[in-house]
């Protein structure tokens, strides 16, 4: 869960209130005010009602801002706005910022450049907006069409999957966030995050590639893997492939968390280049797509499985010959 850290008493632009107490000053006993009496509560716009963005203006409401308006295009993101932002209007993209003074660009990475450029040409943002985007891969940058018309820019990119439902809203609990904002728009930033249950992490700009690269590469690879190895199950005659992959994957994600490579087990790791024989030529036969990604993964656990001291050099050497020679039967077939 989010910790409990106290919103710092600053304005939206992240200076301190005139009238904020000073931190030790010991604030008068009172009942804890509900989340539409707290103070610089946010109108909320929602430009994109894919997966992420209905569900963050969702949790901002449970925090006491209100949603006013959204926009979406295809018949799949109009209802999920119906479904989770139910009576908040669908307008065009330059209506949401006229109505909101934060505003949420959930757009796909590619199309944020031009959506900002675009919106910034036309002369609707406003100064002082709050102007909020969910990409992994940019920071503030992309942003500075709109910062150029006054607009506050963040970088809030939530690290986890979208289902387009109500259940993405109870899993931002205690999910970190990759923030970048200028230093100005830290605390504000922080305080966001944390009424979304979100825990802030801090991104450098220059970073934000490499950081949204290694959450790819760890979530949506797993994806493909695990339904290749249900598919799989599957053709051996598993009947309920995610009942048995669950406590393994489980086990192993949990180990791989708390151990990194330490976790490395199976035969790879082990050296048995017979067993890896056999999977490659089994799966050459039964199921020809998933060599490739057999490999390239074996391969890579293999070189960090030697790195870090798993992997006898005396057993690599086997091992690394039938990569070798599957890699090379993978090529030849792909040229045919």
């Amino acid at each position: 869960m989010a910790k409990n850290r106290p919103v710092p008493p600053a304005d939206w632009n992240g200076r301190p209130r005139v009238n904020a107490p000073p931190p030790s000053a010991t604030p008068p006993a009172q009942e804890p005010a509900e989340p539409k009496d707290r103070p610089a509560r946010l109108t909320v716009g929602v430009v994109g009602a894919g997966r992420v963005g209905p569900a963050l203006a969702a949790s901002l409401q449970l925090a006491g801002h209100r949603p006013v308006a959204v926009s979406g295009v295809s018949d799949a993101s109009r209802r999920r706005a119906a479904t989770l932002l139910p009576d908040v209007p669908v307008v065009p993209p330059a209506e949401v910022l006229a109505r909101a003074e934060l505003v949420l660009l959930t757009v796909p990475d590619d199309a944020l450049p031009g959506l900002v450029e675009g919106l910034a040409e036309t002369g609707v943002v406003r100064p002082g907006q709050l102007l909020v985007h969910t990409s992994g891969r940019y920071g503030t940058g992309v942003l500075d069409p709109a910062r150029r018309a006054g607009a506050l820019p963040l970088a809030l990119h939530p690290a986890m999957t979208f289902t387009g439902t109500s259940v993405d809203v109870q899993r931002l609990a205690g999910c970190s966030f990759g923030v970048t904002a200028p230093e100005e728009l830290r605390l504000a930033a922080e305080a966001l995050v944390i009424e979304m249950g979100g825990e802030p992490e801090w991104i450098e700009e220059e970073a934000r590639p490499l950081y949204h690269a290694a959450l790819a590469l760890g979530a949506n690879h797993l994806v493909t893997l695990v339904a290749q190895s249900m598919e799989l199950l599957r053709s051996a005659g598993v009947g309920a492939p995610d009942r048995m992959l669950g406590p393994l994957l489980g086990a192993a994600l949990d180990n791989a968390l708390r151990s990194g490579d330490a976790a490395l087990t199976g035969p790879v790791a082990r050296g048995d280049a017979g067993t890896v024989a056999a999977h490659v030529s089994v799966l050459r036969e039964h199921a020809p797509a998933t060599v490739a990604g057999y490999l390239a993964m074996a391969r890579t656990t293999a070189d960090r499985a030697l790195a870090h001291g798993l992997l006898k050099p005396e057993l690599a050497e086997d091992l690394l010959v039938v990569l070798a020679d599957g890699s090379s039967a993978a090529d030849g077939e792909s040229s045919r």
